[in-house]
């Protein structure tokens, strides 16, 4: 997957939108528990309802790795089956990893080269050290934390440092590193007012934004604020999509969610 690939299918779909697969054996309907792996099939059904709909896939490993080796198994099935039967997809592990050097690689050799996905998600805490690892890895991406859509934000990334935030600083910094072509950055959609100066900093890179729906994030405002040239966002979805019904009508609601999402999209683009 390259940048251009991605912008393709963006105007082609007339849709930047990312569906998040936070699967919680919880939530999902109950029927499916009866399977031989639920986190899969249940993911597979929200791929095969929704991917003409989208360009993007993230998968919240925290809700696979916490069932275990069989949830593992099924991240890894996962993401095999969207690389099989639908690569014109963006993938993103989001894992969130962000280490010293040698640990960052091998994170980053887990997620780019074993499960072959198109980025993961960093924490940029601990510096370059811990995020140029990611970008040595020509055409995967890494997605920097940069301004969250959680209310425990403003606890760091909004402290002023030197006169400045701190999320301003990590993106200034950060777009310094070897490689930072390969960088994209989270931006939470209930932050959008902090987008045009976010813009002003990055104006080339892909944003994730994740916060619409559920969160309460506004659509328009972050298209407002926050499209380039080349469009150059992902707005995720998960809990409004993916849990659209627990009956055994999901993958219709799951898809009628999707279609508003894309619809709007469209009218923005």
């Amino acid at each position: 997957m390259t940048l251009e690939n991605l912008t393709t299918q963006i105007l082609e779909k007339k849709s930047f939108l990312c569906i998040g697969l936070d699967i919680d054996l919880e939530k999902i309907p109950p029927h499916l528990l009866e399977e031989e792996d639920p986190i899969f099939t249940f993911a597979k059904a929200i791929i095969d309802a929704t991917h003409d709909l989208c360009v993007a896939y993230k998968p919240n490993t925290a809700f696979f790795e916490a069932y275990g080796v069989k949830g593992w198994q099924a991240l890894e099935k996962t993401i095999h089956y969207l690389n099989e039967n639908y690569p014109d997809h963006f993938t993103i592990a989001d894992a969130k990893r962000g280490d010293i050097g040698n640990t960052s690689t091998r994170y980053a050799k887990a997620f780019y080269e074993d499960l072959n996905f198109d980025s993961v998600t960093i924490a940029p805490y601990m510096g370059k050290d811990s995020v140029e690892p990611f970008l040595t890895f020509e055409n995967k991406f890494a997605i920097l934390l940069a301004l969250t859509s959680n209310q425990g934000a403003f606890d760091f990334q909004t402290k002023t440092v030197d006169g400045k935030p701190l999320y301003q600083e990590v993106l200034k910094t950060a777009s310094q590193y070897e490689n930072s072509d390969r960088l994209m950055y989270v931006v939470g959609a209930t932050k959008a007012a902090y987008l045009m100066e976010i813009r002003k900093i990055v104006p080339h890179a892909f944003l994730l934004v994740p916060g619409v729906g559920a969160q309460g994030g506004s659509l328009e405002e972050v298209v407002k604020y926050g499209k380039n040239d080349q469009v150059g966002l992902l707005v995720n979805s998960s809990r409004g999509i993916i849990y659209a019904s627990q009956g055994k009508d999901f993958i219709r609601a799951a898809r009628v969610k999707a279609m508003e999402l894309q619809q709007q999209m469209a009218g923005l683009i």
